[in-house]
């Protein structure tokens, strides 16, 4: 997308009566934060040696890398498979990748507790621990995304000259391919970190291959999240509806999860647990919630809706749906498959309220960049299909 085709969305106001909203939830998220800080995690989690992470590590974390893939798949198929319809959701997902990689950043440092501490890991390197790549990958993609961001913002400022140089194959495609290989090694070593508490995760999670089993996961969770923060900006900013991207990114999200539902049963099969799937228990109950609401549910809606040409109602509810099997998938291997051993894990209140107020912060600076910045492409205001 070329700068001439991106507009700033100015006619609506930055501050409203749900902006106002998401500052009280900053607020109070804020002020959970500081008392983490002061007290320590005993004193505002409930966490335990039991269960060592909790929401801000199964939400803030595992989620936020997740949901926030879409900026890699979205690049990837633009810049390097050659698909350029998809141009006009290409800054706007960079610009959730972003946020959400800064977001997650976050999340990391309220949970370790050591705000003046965050370099350690870039300098005092621990080549055995899995964290040490996580860190150092989830940092330079951060970086990439930045500069990938960056000609939008220089365009905000009138430094248009600066943005096209940004905007040359020869520094956007080495960005893509290095987000590409960055992703694929921080989101596969996410699921890695599993494999040290192999009595405690059931084996229907549990697996050798849980790291490539995650970076397929957060493939699809990238394209649904693209596909719904373009619907979502759509209704909130007037605009109209990319109905032909979003009916390619509801094919593509359905690939995307036929693979990994086949990667997944092919894995337990290999493993010989598919009478799991049947046992009686807690953990059978919470894998086919999670494949059904996230995986079988959404197939045949997100196939009718891409290649019957179903209306936006309907892309949206099978995108959602996809989310939402991520999030539980996140968090049934996070804390809710793992075995007790005699302890239990509800988050308290703080818990939730500074994961709420991280969501408000990302929520709020995406708004700010698409009212101030050239993100979107110009789209009709009456296109919008039911």
């Amino acid at each position: 997308m070329k700068g001439n085709d991106a507009i700033r969305v100015e006619r609506i106001p930055l501050l409203t009566r749900g902006t106002w909203i998401l500052v009280a939830l900053m607020a109070v998220g804020g002020g959970a934060m500081a008392y983490r800080f002061a007290r320590g995690l005993g004193a505002s989690t409930h966490l335990s040696d039991h269960y060592p992470w909790g929401l801000w590590v199964g939400m803030d974390i595992l989620v936020g890398v997740a949901l926030a893939a879409g900026g890699f798949t979205i690049t990837a198929g633009i810049h390097i498979l050659g698909m350029r319809r998809y141009r006009p959701v290409a800054r706007a997902a960079v610009l959730t990748a972003f946020l959400g990689y800064c977001l997650v950043i976050m999340g990391e440092i309220v949970d370790i507790g050591k705000p003046l501490a965050f370099w350690h890991p870039l300098v005092m390197w621990q080549h055995h621990s899995v964290l040490f790549e996580v860190v150092w990958c989830i940092a330079l993609y951060t970086l990439v995304l930045a500069l990938e961001f960056s000609p939008s913002l220089l365009e905000g400022v009138g430094r248009h000259a600066a943005a096209r140089v940004l905007r040359r194959k020869a520094v956007v495609l080495p960005l893509v391919i290095a987000g590409v290989t960055l992703s694929f090694h921080h989101q596969s070593s996410l699921g890695n970190l599993f494999l040290i508490v192999p009595e405690k995760l059931h084996p229907l999670w549990y697996s050798p291959r849980i790291g490539l089993l995650f970076f397929l996961s957060a493939v699809a969770a990238g394209l649904s999240m693209v596909s719904f923060q373009s619907m979502a900006s759509s209704w909130a900013l007037k605009r109209g509806y990319e109905t032909e991207i979003l009916r390619g990114l509801a094919r593509g999200t359905t690939w995307a999860l036929l693979v990994y539902l086949a990667a997944r049963l092919a894995d337990l099969a290999w493993r010989g647990g598919v009478a799991l799937l049947w046992a009686p228990g807690t953990a059978t109950r919470l894998f086919w919630f999670e494949v059904g609401v996230g995986v079988l549910l959404p197939l045949p809606v997100l196939a009718w809706a891409g290649w019957r040409r179903g209306g936006v109602p309907l892309l949206l509810s099978g995108q959602v749906l996809v989310l939402l099997g991520v999030v539980l998938n996140r968090f049934d291997t996070n804390f809710l498959a793992q075995a007790s051993h005699g302890g239990t894990y509800f988050p308290s209140w703080m818990e939730v309220a500074v994961t709420l107020g991280l969501i408000a912060l990302g929520v709020f600076v995406y708004r700010l960049a698409v009212l101030r910045l050239p993100v979107f492409p110009r789209v009709e205001a009456g296109a919008r299909p039911a």
